[in-house]
């Protein structure tokens, strides 16, 4: 299961955050900082996964952001990069080469992908065509 999504740039500054647990923001903010630092120090000659907490932490880079998924410690690690894959293609495809502003100035259109994706931690929808079906319809209701 899913425990958070976390969207980050190199300099730590968050650009999107999705719990699926309860936190406080204290806490939140400081589990953040902590697995920021962690991955940025790590070397590109290791895995895109390591344990933290009682949580698997797998992350993908992409220019400058990292992508960023909480999850169980028994989750398959491989399905989770490839759902992080599937993100960022949706995200291109939607927003058409995305980058970091439209991430900052499309917040609610970011959350409401992931949403079509993911329902209370759990990936629900992993067709391109049914998510990007369902983006459009939305934002003709509008």
């Amino acid at each position: 299961m899913i425990r958070f999504i976390l969207f980050l740039n190199r300099q730590g500054k968050t650009r999107l955050t999705k719990w699926y647990v309860s936190k406080s923001q204290e806490t939140k903010q400081k589990l953040v900082g902590e697995i920021h630092r962690r991955i940025v120090s790590r070397s590109s000659r290791f895995t895109n996964f390591l344990e933290f907490r009682n949580y698997k932490i797998i992350y993908k880079r992409y220019a400058g952001l990292y992508f960023i998924l909480g999850v169980d410690i028994d989750d398959n690690e491989l399905v989770h990069l490839e759902f992080i894959h599937l993100i960022v293609e949706l995200l291109d495809q939607y927003f058409g080469n995305v980058c970091e502003l439209d991430l900052v100035f499309n917040f609610h259109k970011v959350h409401l992908l992931i949403d079509e994706m993911v329902v209370g931690g759990e990936i629900m929808e992993i067709s391109k065509k049914m998510i990007l079906g369902a983006m459009r319809s939305i934002h003709m209701m509008k």
